[in-house]
This record gives C-alpha cells, sequence and structure tokens, in this order.
C-alpha cells in the first residue's frame, strides 16, 4: 500500500446557521500549502471546537483519503470542492482502510503517527455538505478515514510518504471496525478489538 500525504489542511473556528441554529464547527478545513504541525492532541493552529469529540490523545491528527473525492463529487456536485472538505488534516493519495491496521505506526514527514480508530460521522459532515443526507452516505459507503496518534511530534507537508514503520492488529482493519460500529455480529472479532490496546476507548465504547 504506497500511501502519500496530497494536502495538508487545517481550520478556523466558524459559526454556521444549520436547522435554525446556530452550529459553531472547526469541520471547514482547507489546503495549508506549507505544511502543518502534528502535535500530541491535536494539530497546531487547527480548529477544535467540541473536545468531546475532536482532538485529543486519540484523534490528534485525522485522514481521508484523496481516492474517494470522485465518489463524493457527483453526490454533492453543488459544492465548491478542495481537498479538506471531510474535515481531515491529512489527505491521502491511497489510504484503503482495508487495508489499515489498528496500531499500524507510519513515519509521515518529520513526525510519527498511529492507527487508533475509524471515524464515526457526527452532525457537523451533514452541516459541511448542507446536507442532511451526508452522514448516511457516508455509513453506507463504508470508508471512514482514520485517526492517528501523533508518537512523535512533526511538521508534515504535501508529497510526503507515508512509511510503515510497524504493522498493528493484523486481524482489526480499520474498514472492519467501522462496520462493526454500526452492526451486530462478528462478536469473536469485536472481542479482539475490545481487549486491543491501540484500539481508541471511545471506539471501544461504541462497540
Amino acid at each position: 500500500m504506497h500511501m502519500k500525504v496530497v494536502a495538508t489542511n487545517i481550520g478556523e473556528k466558524r459559526s454556521v446557521l444549520w436547522k435554525g441554529q446556530e452550529v459553531i464547527t472547526g469541520i471547514f478545513k482547507y489546503p495549508a500549502d506549507d505544511g502543518i504541525v502534528l502535535e500530541k492532541t491535536d494539530v497546531q493552529s487547527d480548529a477544535v471546537v467540541d473536545r468531546k469529540y475532536h482532538g485529543g490523545v486519540d484523534k490528534a491528527c485525522y485522514a481521508y483519503s484523496s481516492n474517494y473525492y470522485d465518489y463524493w463529487k457527483p453526490l454533492h456536485s453543488e459544492l465548491e470542492w478542495s481537498f479538506g472538505m471531510f474535515g481531515e488534516n491529512l489527505t491521502i493519495e491511497g489510504l484503503d482502510e482495508t487495508m489499515l491496521s489498528i496500531g499500524d505506526v507510519f513515519k509521515v514527514g518529520d513526525a510519527i503517527i498511529e492507527v487508533s480508530e475509524p471515524r464515526q460521522p457526527c452532525m457537523k459532515l451533514n452541516v459541511r455538505f448542507n446536507s442532511s443526507l451526508a452522514v448516511k452516505q457516508f455509513v453506507a459507503f463504508g470508508h471512514s478515514g482514520a485517526y492517528f496518534r501523533v508518537l512523535k511530534e512533526g511538521k508534515v507537508k504535501s508529497g510526503d510518504v507515508l512509511e510503515l514503520q510497524s504493522k498493528g492488529e493484523p486481524q482489526l482493519m480499520v474498514y472492519d471496525v467501522f462496520q462493526m460500529i454500526y452492526q451486530k455480529g462478528n462478536d469473536a472479532l469485536r472481542e479482539i478489538a475490545k481487549e486491543h490496546p491501540a484500539l481508541a476507548e471511545a471506539t471501544k465504547g461504541a462497540l
């Protein structure tokens, strides 16, 4: 699996009117041309609004695959498209959740990062896409992107390649964990997941 950073994205806090309510969000992220600095609990200069669900050690950095943009664009053709649309800090070419294990460790740029969990989409994605369907579509599509812990802080820029340092749990792919959150069954894998030290506590709770 060859993975390369094609965009590094950060956002500012923004107030949006959604269904008659004011929503404060940091999901509106746009490419930062000179790269971003990954820190232990979040990305430097990036807005994190709801600390209960975003930021923190297990959710320091979110990555989504550039390969999936072609799937999404026709579904929401009225939007102005740029990388960072999913609130991801790293847009990565070649990221594939079916090949990405919980606990995989990569060097990218000056940073070292570890896969911690799939993303569970919240209504902020609907706000970003200005559509009540976005979260449902995200779950149905099945490709969640991945959250990373930052084991070593450092700068990452467009063009940096992810180099695998160590393999995580071979049975526990990000894709499978995401499916388990939204479906019953697969009890054996669920037990492995709940006991695995590299899987984020929030996802263990969801399982």
